[in-house]
């Protein structure tokens, strides 16, 4: 596939790097040259300075036969202009749009045909408060994606010594657990990745990957460890877009309080949440996390926009009780840094907004490519699928 992303950021960067890989033509457009020089050092693309939304600058970037225009620039509406345009002047046939603006996501019009003709938008806080809220819900799991509109989930999960399947050959999965249709389809010992042949056993500490309809998820993770009890009460640090909008999707189920520097952020907070218990304060101060009692907190989720104060933060909440932290950390460095020590989870914002977007890139991608096979080569050939 020919494709065109706008913007150089950490999301564009990692979109870029995973499909050059796939042998796709890649152009990659950014306002600035330093964050072009250095994907042109490392990567096989193109790389074109200028304005996303200016047309002449999509003409260098060879929109005119772009299969697909990814627009993931750090402004909303450079990004909707560019596939506006890009629908409109140029007829790229598939088009997605980074964008973050409520007043945007809100209104279909504004996205649809009639508007800026994004076929598929992604909100990165959204992306992560979804993400967040599927480990509140499976709190035995590292991460849980969903595919086929939420029908199959791909878990992956820390298998525990005392597990039915620990000790012993993947292939004993069916027996064990007859009824489910699942496949084990990674593992991962230590930082080292493990074929999962039929014969491949199963080890404590390994990371196991499993595909499974979604209903059946707890049996699968029943067979690799122990479950946890259910989560209920969770303190989030950061009340930002992204605490926000986690607090709201928690308040109805969970007993939520929320911890924020910034005290007009947190009276427009406690005007907003229902059933929300607002603090101003610092999520690394020891005194108010115990006068908050941290120790009888079944999760504790990092999301302001500073690295380390969310590291910090995990790492003390864990050593004052709490049962599970999650921490934010935009630097992939930070990521393999502290993933599985003594904080339990840590999100990269850019990888969990881009799997999202990859995934319906590479969906585009199989139906060329079934659409080209089926296109007869020839006046007397006759068109085939294989």
């Amino acid at each position: 596939m020919k494709i065109v992303i706008l913007g150089a950021g950490q999301v564009g960067a990692s979109v870029a790097e995973s499909l050059v890989s796939e042998q796709n033509d890649i152009t990659v457009v950014d306002i600035e040259p330093a964050r072009l020089r250095v994907l042109q050092d490392r990567l096989d693309l193109r790389t074109v300075n200028g304005s996303a939304s200016h047309p002449s600058v999509l003409i260098e970037a060879g929109i005119e036969d772009a299969d697909l225009l990814i627009a993931v620039t750090q402004s909303d509406e450079t990004n909707l202009v560019a596939c506006k345009l890009a629908n409109q002047l140029f007829n790229v046939p598939r088009r997605i749009a980074r964008v973050r603006a409520t007043d945007f996501l809100n209104d279909e019009k504004v996205l649809g045909p009639d508007g800026f003709q994004v076929d598929l938008s992604i909100c990165p806080e959204q992306v992560l408060t979804d993400y967040i809220v599927k480990l509140v819900e499976f709190p035995e799991a590292l991460q849980v994606l969903d595919f086929a509109d939420g029908k199959v989930s791909l878990v992956a999960m820390r298998a525990y010594k005392g597990g039915p399947l620990v000790g012993h050959p993947i292939r004993d999965l069916g027996r064990h657990i007859p009824n489910i249709d699942t496949r084990v389809v990674a593992i991962f010992r230590g930082d080292t990745p493990v074929a999962p042949e039929g014969d491949t056993v199963v080890e404590a500490g390994d990371e196991v990957f499993c595909l499974a309809p979604s209903r059946d998820i707890r049996g699968v993770m029943r067979e690799l460890r122990r479950m946890d009890r259910p989560v209920k009460r969770v303190m989030i640090a950061g009340g930002g877009n992204i605490g926000q909008r986690l607090a709201r999707a928690l308040a109805a189920d969970y007993s939520v309080r929320v911890i924020d520097h910034n005290k007009r952020r947190c009276e427009a907070l406690a005007a907003k949440l229902e059933r929300v218990l607002v603090l101003n304060g610092d999520a690394t101060d020891e005194e108010l996390l115990e006068q908050e009692n941290i120790a009888e907190m079944d999760l504790f989720v990092a999301v302001t926009n500073d690295d380390e104060n969310n590291i910090m933060g995990s790492l003390l909440a864990k050593r004052m009780g709490a049962r599970r932290v999650v921490a934010l950390i935009n630097r992939r460095s930070y990521v393999d840094l502290v993933q599985g020590a003594q904080i339990d989870v840590a999100i990269s914002p850019a990888q969990a907004t881009i799997g999202k977007l990859l995934a319906h890139v590479r969906r585009a991608a199989s139906r060329k490519s079934n659409s080209r096979r089926a296109r007869p080569s020839g006046p007397s050939c006759a068109a085939t699928r294989s």
